[in-house]
């Protein structure tokens, strides 16, 4: 799926989302509001990775969502 398809069905999506990052919180997933560039800076805060890692692990969710 790509990232287009993933904004505009952030909402369903915003649960598989918490299910993979259990730290977001609701109001992170609202801020994010289906924007890569937000979800990568909120995983790489919460979980204290890098760019890098966090990049590949939204790069991943976005291939497996099963969407």
């Amino acid at each position: 799926m790509n990232w287009d398809e993933i904004a505009g069905n952030w909402k369903q999506l915003a649960g598989k989302a918490q299910q993979q990052w259990g730290k977001l919180t609701n109001d992170d997933l609202d801020v994010i509001d289906g924007k890569r560039e937000e979800l990568i800076g909120k995983v790489q805060a919460r979980y204290g990775i890098s760019k890098e890692e966090a990049e590949k692990q939204v790069n991943d969710f976005s291939k497996g969502c099963g969407c």
